[in-house]
């Protein structure tokens, strides 16, 4: 009896040792022969699903993209204070766990990679601040935020605090832990709150 095979499965199976390959080698060892071997896979296996390792990129990118997502979906779904959601989010954006900084460092390998052929390829949008921008939003229609604050502003820093502090947890580990991370991004919060 033939063996079924999941697709799906098996596209994100390739997608996560192309994750390992990078997180290894770097972009320029992810290979289609690397990744096949990573995988486990024949390159005509790896190629039956991806037929340009420019699909497999876009495919592994978009990948981190949802994961993230579904994460902060799962947040959102929680009952949780005004505060404590918004904090919930942030905190999923950022590289907390071994889970989290992995795809991180992951996304930016792609990122500078593809930076340069925006134009040639379907580049998922991170949706960080899309995430910014509703978080700003939910913080002043729960009433939580200071008077007179420039929305846009505060959009724009909250976006600057997140971004940098996720490149510095990346390059610097060891001086900016997942507990120091989590107290500087509530202090901010806590700086444009009521």
């Amino acid at each position: 009896m033939a063996k079924l095979v999941n697709h799906d499965e098996r596209k994100q199976l390739i997608a996560e040792a192309m994750w390992r390959v990078i997180l290894d080698k770097g972009m320029e060892g992810a290979t289609v022969r690397n990744i096949a071997e990573e995988a486990g896979l024949s390159l005509g296996a790896l190629r039956h699903y991806f037929c340009t390792q420019d699909d497999l990129l876009v495919y592994a990118m978009t990948l981190v993209q949802e994961r993230a997502t579904a994460r902060i979906e799962t947040v959102v779904r929680q009952k949780l204070s005004p505060k404590e959601m918004v904090l919930a989010v942030l905190y999923e954006i950022v590289p907390l766990n071994k889970e989290t900084r992995a795809e991180m460092e992951v996304w930016f390998a792609f990122i500078a990679y593809v930076n340069h052929r925006k134009d040639e390829l379907p580049i998922p949008d991170d949706g960080v601040w899309e995430s910014i921008q509703k978080v700003i939003g939910y913080l002043e229609i729960s009433a939580l935020l200071k008077k007179d604050l420039d929305l846009d502003l505060e959009a724009e820093r909250l976006y600057s605090v997140i971004d940098g502090i996720a490149i510095h947890a990346l390059l610097q580990p060891e001086r900016l832990d997942a507990e120091k991370v989590r107290r500087t991004i509530s202090h901010h919060i806590d700086s444009i709150c009521i």
